[in-house]
């Protein structure tokens, strides 16, 4: 029983005997201690099944009172080492203490006994038994009864079963222990063996394990019984989280076909960076990095930012085991993912335990009666709760008492919850631990890796054999370094998979504004796309664009105003007759449920999630066919009362772009009127072709309330401004500290010429402080031009240059006044090193 999943993790120890042993690490193994011996220094050799090579490894931890031992091999290469520091036991493997008095049966033993050896060859064998936990108390040993003799006495008197010495005791994917010895009575039908929890209680075997992993032991799972269906039903567990969660739609590949739209987020996935909020913005990282040290994770992001894919991509890989080493702690651990806007559209409750396994609504069987409680118990759980924010105050804060009391119960889980950046106060989830990240916008690399991304995954469905994806790539990537203003538009993985499908589609040509872009996918999805595949109408169906629009704002708007994420067929039904009343020649073609179906198989905007669950491809279209609806029915005095109310946020200010003159007064006089939505005012106001003087000025009065920042949150709220808001900044002698800080981050996240101008004057007046968050943004803006800009104008010092790339180190020659440049780890060219060295021998500063 899942003994394919443990074999990786087996070895053979060849000591001053041969014996058996298990991987705790990829450079860690664990054995008894008989085997090897205690002498300073002794080594061992390894070899594991299947290989031909042993590797030698060293005695870094021995109690021959236990009779335990680890052995640990020094990797041989830079990547080895910083495996070795993130690596933890194979994911398959879990230790653990028997916390019985009853036998335990289907236990297994698996090991190198000489009775499996061919001539020199080692082979494995496999017993299977039962562990009698009251068997033994007196040398507090494990006893391992087989359920058949495991071998015959030899005619010569040697033992069969030597080798098997350090073999591994199991209890499904459970290590209990290490077979340290056969005595010759009872028929040779018992093993003693030592018990993991005697090896986990010595000190100096967990010190050697953070010395050489380079993290602490990971508390033992307690095993109260045998469940031999557990393992066979969580590899079909994870093959369903596999099928559900690996893919996801690329925004404007509809057009290719619905299974060509689909990607394997191993192709389209995408890293980002986030930050803290309980650390200094200055060090935004990876996500992966972030995650790995915060068992407890609120993650905050806007619209599109790559929060459902995040959730998506750890679900399919933590189940499979394939997480790369920064998360490999989440490698093994059982996804519950848990979207809240789907439990909210089918009325479902928040799940009990046992429900978690099916509030995905998984195409897996149940599961066997109590699995869940034991994976919780046990601490195995990656509870991944998707959507805060879709869900209304209410629900939310029945979501706060059910995920407080779920991990209050079962409080050794991995918890992630994602939410928009507003949707809840700061401190929702403290108290029960958790800490806060917030995804960042992309970064120009961050943009220039998507293109290439998206554009591979193109090209694997590609059915055109004249379409040149790579010159399309090499033109995008190339707008997008000379453009800045269309980078601002690509900063999330949404808006960057758009621009890419819209240029596509353009040959070239772009839109170049964020509402313009929507409006051009919209044209895109919904227009002639089957003519152009010389398809014809599927469903005998024929609809223009607008008529298309017509019926999936109604669906939208309707959406909004419930707080909808999802939509039954019958709820659809509904909203779609009523417009038919006024669309006659649509009406002719079919009834409201063969449009229904159109809607879903010919747009590429609405999906069937699960039986007659239906939703959007992604929210953001959903809110900008609602705005078009609020606009068009003259519902704006609705849309205003919700202005405080941060899941409104994206209506109105889409609502802005599909404003007449107007419409548009209308529109800002009301949420001026409000006064309390200075960002999202000017934000709307962006969209006005023309503007009153009166109305332009009282929008800008209202703007300078709330300027320079005051946080990080307010930075980036700030940020989204773009140029405009910098002639608003006070002078920069003008700052204090505090606001020279999160200034410089805005400035950061805006870009261009205006914002290194105005950085540049703030480094001329620049204290040590503030000098040095202008140099902790530089990696943010132009390399060159920014160190020529900026940096050169530093006068201030000491404070760090933080290099990271090699484009950094060729301007430091312009910087040789800043007293030290940090450079951690990375690939540099043999002339720039020699050059860093150099300039470190002038400086005198290593």
């Amino acid at each position: 029983m899942g003994r394919i999943h443990r074999r990786p993790s087996l070895v053979a120890v060849l000591g001053r005997r041969q014996g058996s042993g298990i991987l705790l690490g990829e450079d860690t193994v664990l054995t008894c201690a008989h085997i090897v011996g205690g002498e300073p220094d002794a080594e061992a050799r390894i070899l594991r099944p299947g290989s031909a090579e042993s590797l030698l490894f060293k005695v870094v931890w021995y109690d021959a009172d236990i009779d335990a031992a680890l052995l640990w091999r020094r990797p041989t290469s830079v990547a080895g080492l910083r495996e070795r520091r993130l690596a933890t036991t194979p994911s398959s493997t879990r230790l653990s203490v028997l916390d019985t008095s009853r036998s335990l049966p289907h236990c297994e033993v698996v090991g190198f006994p000489d009775i499996s050896r061919y001539g020199n060859k080692l082979d494995t064998d496999h017993f299977v038994g039962t562990v009698l936990p009251s068997a033994s108390l007196l040398h507090r040993d494990l006893v391992f009864e087989f359920d058949r003799p495991p071998a015959e006495d030899r005619e010569d008197g040697s033992e069969p079963l030597a080798g098997l010495s350090g073999a591994p005791l199991f209890s499904g994917a459970n290590l209990l222990g290490l077979v340290k010895s056969v005595p010759r009575g009872r028929g040779r039908l018992r093993a003693l063996c030592v018990p993991l929890e005697s090896v986990a209680g010595s000190a100096g075997f967990r010190e050697a394990c953070r010395l050489v992993t380079g993290r602490e032991l990971p508390p033992l799972e307690h095993i109260t019984g045998s469940h031999p269906e557990d393992p066979p039903y969580e590899r079909e567990y994870a093959l369903a989280l596999r099928a559900a969660y690996r893919k996801t739609k690329i925004f404007g590949l509809d057009e290719l076909g619905k299974q060509d739209a689909e990607w394997d987020l191993d192709t389209a996935y995408l890293t980002l960076e986030a930050h803290s909020g309980a650390e200094s913005a200055r060090t935004p990282q990876r996500i992966d990095t972030l995650l790995t040290s915060r068992p407890r994770v609120l993650l905050r992001g806007d619209a599109g930012a790559g929060k459902t894919t995040l959730v998506w991509w750890l679900a399919a890989h933590a189940a499979a085991g394939t997480l790369s080493p920064e998360l490999a702690d989440l490698n093994g651990l059982v996804p519950y993912v848990v979207p809240l806007r789907t439990l909210r559209a089918q009325g479902r409750t928040f799940p009990t335990p046992a429900g978690l396994p099916s509030a995905s609504r998984l195409m897996v069987d149940e599961a066997p009666d109590g699995w869940a409680g034991r994976v919780l118990k046990a601490g195995r759980a990656l509870i991944l709760v998707d959507g805060l924010d879709e869900v209304s105050q209410d629900d939310r804060e029945d979501a706060h008492t059910w995920l407080a009391d779920l991990l209050a119960r079962f409080p050794d889980n991995r918890c992630i919850v994602t939410s928009r950046p507003l949707a809840v106060a700061p401190d929702w989830l403290r108290s029960e631990g958790f800490e806060e990240l917030r995804l960042l916008p992309m970064r120009n690399n961050d943009i220039q890796s998507f293109v290439a991304a998206w554009h591979k995954a193109a090209a694997l469905s590609s059915t055109d054999p004249h379409e040149d994806l790579p010159v399309l790539e090499h033109d995008l990537s190339h707008q997008f370094r000379q453009n800045p203003a269309l980078a601002d538009l690509a900063r999330t993985p949404l808006l960057c998979a758009v621009i890419c499908a819209v240029h596509r589609v353009r040959q070239g040509f772009l839109p170049e504004t964020r509402w313009a872009l929507y409006q051009s996918a919209l044209h895109m999805l919904l227009g002639n796309r089957d003519k152009r595949r010389r398809i014809g109408s599927p469903e005998g169906i024929d609809m223009t664009v607008e008529e298309h629009t017509q019926l999936l704002q109604r669906i939208a708007v309707w959406q909004v105003r419930g707080g909808q994420s999802e939509f039954t067929r019958l709820q659809a039904i509904r909203q779609i007759q009523p417009a038919l009343a006024g669309m006659e020649r649509i009406r002719q073609q079919a009834d409201s449920d063969k449009i229904l179906n159109h809607l879903v198989n010919r747009t590429g905007l609405l999906q069937e999630r699960v039986d007659d669950f239906f939703q959007f491809t992604h929210r953001t279209f959903q809110d900008f066919l609602a705005a078009k609806e609020f606009v068009e029915g003259g519902h704006l005095p609705e849309l205003l009362t919700h202005a405080e109310d941060s899941r409104w946020e994206d209506v109105i200010l889409l609502s802005a772009g599909h404003c007449n003159r107007r419409d548009m007064t209308e529109l800002l006089r009301g949420l001026l009127k409000v006064g309390s939505r200075p960002v999202l005012t000017a934000l709307c106001a962006q969209h006005a072709t023309w503007l009153d003087e009166t109305l332009a000025r009282d929008i800008r009065n209202l703007l300078r309330t709330v300027v320079p920042p005051a946080g990080l949150d307010h930075a980036a709220q700030l940020a989204r401004l773009g140029p405009s808001v910098i002639p608003l900044l006070p002078a920069p002698g003008e700052l204090s500290m505090t606001q020279a800080d999160y200034t410089v981050r805005m400035l950061g996240r805006i870009g261009g010429p205006e914002a290194m101008t105005y950085a540049a004057s703030l480094a001329r007046v620049a204290n040590e402080d503030t000098a040095q968050f202008l140099t902790d943004v530089w990696t943010m803006f132009p390399i060159d031009a920014y160190a020529r800009t900026v940096l050169a104008e530093l006068q201030s010092s000491p404070h760090e240059l933080r290099i990271s790339t090699a484009e950094q180190l060729t301007q430091l020659p312009l910087l040789e006044r800043h007293h030290e440049a940090v450079v951690p780890g990375g690939t540099y060219r043999g002339r720039e090193l020699s050059f860093l060295l150099a300039l470190a021998q002038r400086s005198g500063t290593g």
